[in-house]
């Protein structure tokens, strides 16, 4: 197959996330089993045009902002005439509309959409912004084939109207030879850990509250926050005001051999968002023996076992979630049978397999609708 991929970022990309990952790590396989992929995707400070990574053929174009008005315009004046098989756009916040002009077989990328949870995370006039387009993308792509990433995430879908027979679940993974449990860097301090960007609707507030509560019981706790973004300078005033900043560290943006070894030193991480489409921090955890405390939400819910690789809680409830981490740290028998099941639970996904399951649904597109009317 010929397939070209629309995200808004790459994998280089330093403000991409899971769903950057999600793409690169099955593509870059699916590229290995003798398919060709291009990705086109918006520019960043410092990255090239053009760039070949992994196999993939990466086109750069316009800024964050405005790279959905560059798509329907290239698509027309170059891709729809260099022999694609199948378009695969990869839906994320704003969505670039493609059944309105893409003209062969066409299918979805969807991690989770946010709903009424943007106006947690931006300011009402950009939030509405974005609820108004997952409004209007829920109509548009309705009977386009989807891949979905948890099934919290295809029963949303099916609610929306979605035919669930259109809708298959290709599962986040993790690389199990990197994300891997390394005993000799355990800490011998509690270590309370949190791994991902920092966006005001993955609720880390809520944590460094949860942490003020833990140290009454375990003063000797520590909390270490691995990542960037755009909440952190608020993150870090909250830490200063409760006051709990000497003992918490903010590490910044890490690459992922920094990030394995920060891994590995915590006793349990936690996960506050009030939505994933799946988390794939919570499986990279695991994969490191770490047993996951998060909020019982779409996607979180899917990837936590509760009970065996982690704990639920309600979002939003900090007593409990101090208490369940507390249980955690407290509970050396608990810990360590979590840890072994967070491990078993890690292990079972696997990229490969994800790139097959990939591989089968966009032959399965292009088998039934090849090619497409444009409405």
């Amino acid at each position: 197959m010929n397939i070209l991929v629309l995200n808004w970022q790459d994998i280089k990309n330093p403000l991409g996330g899971g769903a950057e990952v999600h793409l690169h790590e099955i593509f870059k396989r699916v590229v290995g089993l003798g398919h060709s992929v291009t990705l086109y995707c918006s520019k960043f400070p410092g990255a090239t045009e053009t760039e070949e990574i992994d196999g993939l053929r990466v086109i750069r174009e316009g800024g964050r902002s405005l790279f959905n008005f560059h798509v329907p315009r290239r698509y027309q004046s170059q891709f729809r005439k260099e022999g694609f098989d199948v378009v695969v756009d990869d839906i994320n916040k704003i969505p670039f509309y493609t059944p309105w002009f893409v003209d062969k077989p066409l299918a979805g990328i969807v991690h989770h959409l946010f709903g009424k949870a943007i106006f947690l995370e931006a300011p009402l006039i950009p939030a509405s912004y974005v609820y108004l387009a997952e409004k209007v993308a829920t109509k548009v792509y309705r009977n386009t084939p989807m891949a979905v990433v948890s099934e919290s995430t295809r029963q949303e879908l099916i609610g929306l109207g979605f035919p669930a027979g259109n809708i298959v679940i290709v599962p986040n993974a993790v690389n199990t030879k990197v994300y891997a449990p390394s005993a000799d860097l355990a800490q011998g301090r509690p270590l309370i850990g949190h791994v991902g960007r920092l966006k005001k609707y993955k609720s880390v507030d809520h944590l460094l509250r949860a942490f003020e509560i833990v140290l009454k019981d375990i003063p000797d706790a520590r909390l270490r926050i691995v990542g960037d973004g755009d909440f952190r300078p608020d993150l870090e005033k909250l830490a200063h005001e409760l006051p709990i900043a000497d003992r918490v560290e903010f590490t910044g943006y890490l690459s992922q051999a920094e990030k394995v070894r920060h891994l590995n030193q915590m006793s349990v991480a936690v996960n506050c968002s009030v939505k994933e489409g799946w988390g794939l921090t919570v499986i990279e955890a695991n994969a490191c023996g770490v047993p996951v405390v998060a909020s019982d939400v779409p996607g979180l819910r899917d990837s936590v076992v509760d009970e065996k690789t982690g704990l639920l809680y309600e979002f939003g409830n900090i007593e409990q979630l101090a208490q369940k981490i507390t249980l955690v740290l407290r509970d050396e028998n608990l810990r360590n049978k979590m840890r072994v099941d967070a491990l078993e639970w890690g292990r079972s996904f696997n990229w490969e397999e994800s790139a097959k399951k990939m591989i089968d649904f966009l032959e399965r597109v292009i088998a039934r609708k090849t090619p497409r009317s444009v409405s």
